[in-house]
């Protein structure tokens, strides 16, 4: 009879109802299992009886003394006993006797098992067993039979429920890529329209200090023909001149320091802001870092210190905005994982930005503690990098000539609480996150590592040691 304890409807019912509830990690414990058991000393009759009495069972599971001892598929079984004198030879005669020319290579899983994982080691089986059912190791003592078939139409039903999901994440991310490209084009144009009436108040703040300079000196010229006067010493002492004397210099230079602090706010939106580059310009690595740093001054000022070392770069050829939306991406992360760690007592977070140009014989990992080398650059893309191609701007075989040459070396560094290994080795795929709902959506590390290797063919470094912290390293070709 069928498992009970797994299914309490009829087979087919519960095999539809397992279906419409599958999802992408579904394993195989909620599809049909079958728990029936035959000793090896029983007669081969009573598997007959059985398989006549269920028509879906796809096999029986041999015992001896209750353990498990393999497993013969309704296929075998009838091709056995179809054989000229099959069933006198095998009907009347314990199981074991069929058993040793039904033996078949087995293959078991543990109920935990994904089903896509499941179907894909299935498929991969010779074409002899492709049919033959699965054992399922329900617990240490406990196995059941799982139909191919079955797991194959529950495998295609989580590869329709994948393709729905990428297809919804997909336009999901269309919509957001159209958003951030207005986005990005109304701060462009909001900071070309700041920078003018900007650059008219800067340009004037030094004209006003002169002129208070000219003012001052001429109140003390008026005080020296005048001398000493009643009406002037009240007025004085009414408007509190010796503090509006200092005070004056003090606002002059406030203004000053804000209008600076207002151009280079400008200036890194204006750079940010250049996401759809037509062709490699160059610029200054150092200006990019230090402009997404200026945008995000908002979430670093909360205790999180930035330590700065950089090195003598040259100006590179590169897509600026690109580029400033890696050191974003990476940043954001490593602000993300210093914020969970920062109620531990003593902790000081600290991200630390290093740059240097460095010589590889093959450039790839040349920092010698980046164990975990995610090096993915030299699946150049041809047809993205074709415009730039044409426009000689960039060259994959020069990029290839690179590999005895300099490249630019860009660190970045948290001392958060690190990624887990198995994390680790999904961080770059697309839609891979591990924020919750709303916080994030999978796409910043997938995205700078298309910019990272494809746009720039420079190559994408992670090291982490969980209770470490993390270091990306961004590796640039100097060609």
């Amino acid at each position: 009879m069928l498992n009970t304890s797994c299914v309490e409807r009829p087979v087919q019912a519960t095999s539809q109802a397992s279906i419409r509830e599958l999802c992408l990690d579904s394993t195989l414990q909620e599809l049909s299992l079958y728990d029936f058991q035959v000793e090896a000393t029983d007669l081969g009759m009573r598997i007959s009886q059985m398989l006549e009495a269920n028509p879906l069972l796809p096999g029986v599971i041999l015992t001896h003394q209750g353990e498990f001892a393999g497993m013969i598929s309704r296929r075998r079984f009838l091709e056995f006993i179809s054989r000229p004198f099959g069933r006198e030879l095998f009907l009347k005669r314990p199981v074991r006797a069929l058993y040793r020319f039904a033996e078949t290579e087995t293959l078991i899983f543990p109920s935990n098992t994904l089903i896509v994982d499941a179907a894909r080691k299935s498929l991969l089986r010779s074409k002899e067993l492709l049919y033959e059912p699965i054992v399922v190791q329900v617990s240490p003592q406990t196995y059941s039979l799982l139909d191919v078939h079955e797991l194959l139409v529950a495998q295609s039903n989580i590869h329709e429920l994948a393709t729905k999901l990428l297809r919804q994440q997909t336009q999901s991310q269309l919509i957001q890529t159209e958003k951030l490209a207005s986005l990005g084009q109304m701060v462009a144009g909001v900071a070309h329209e700041i920078r003018n009436p900007l650059t008219c108040i800067s340009g004037n703040i030094g004209f006003l200090f002169n002129y208070s300079k000219d003012i001052m000196d001429l109140l003390s010229a008026y005080e020296q023909i005048v001398g000493e006067s009643e009406k002037i010493d009240g007025l004085k002492k009414e408007i509190e001149f010796g503090f509006l004397q200092e005070d004056w210099v003090e606002i002059l230079k406030s203004m000053k320091v804000s209008s600076e602090r207002l151009t280079e706010l400008v200036t890194s939106l204006h750079t940010f802001s250049h996401m759809d580059e037509a062709h490699l310009k160059e610029a200054n690595i150092h200006e990019c870092i230090d402009s997404t740093l200026l945008i995000m001054k908002n979430r670093l000022k909360y205790g999180i210190k930035v330590v700065k070392s950089y090195g003598d770069l040259p100006l590179f050829k590169c897509y600026s905005g690109q580029l400033s939306q890696v050191f974003m991406n990476i940043i954001s992360n490593a602000i993300d994982a210093l914020e969970e760690a920062k109620e531990e007592k003593g902790f000081v977070p600290a991200i630390t930005i290093e740059t240097e140009v460095i010589e590889s014989s093959d450039g790839d990992c040349v920092n010698s503690e980046l164990i975990q080398n995610y090096v993915r650059g030299d699946r150049q893309n041809s047809k993205q990098l074709s415009s730039a191609t044409q426009n000689g701007d960039f060259s994959l075989e020069a990029a290839k000539n690179n590999q005895n040459n300099a490249w630019i070396a860009i660190r970045i560094s948290d001392n958060g609480p690190g990624i887990p290994p198995e994390i680790q080795r999904r961080i770059f795929d697309t839609f891979f996150t591990t924020k919750p709902a709303g916080k994030g959506t999978g796409l910043g590390l997938a995205i700078t590592h298309q910019i990272v290797t494809e746009k720039h063919t420079g190559k994408l470094n992670l090291h982490s040691t969980p209770g470490t912290g993390t270091e990306f390293e961004i590796l640039l070709p100097l060609i």
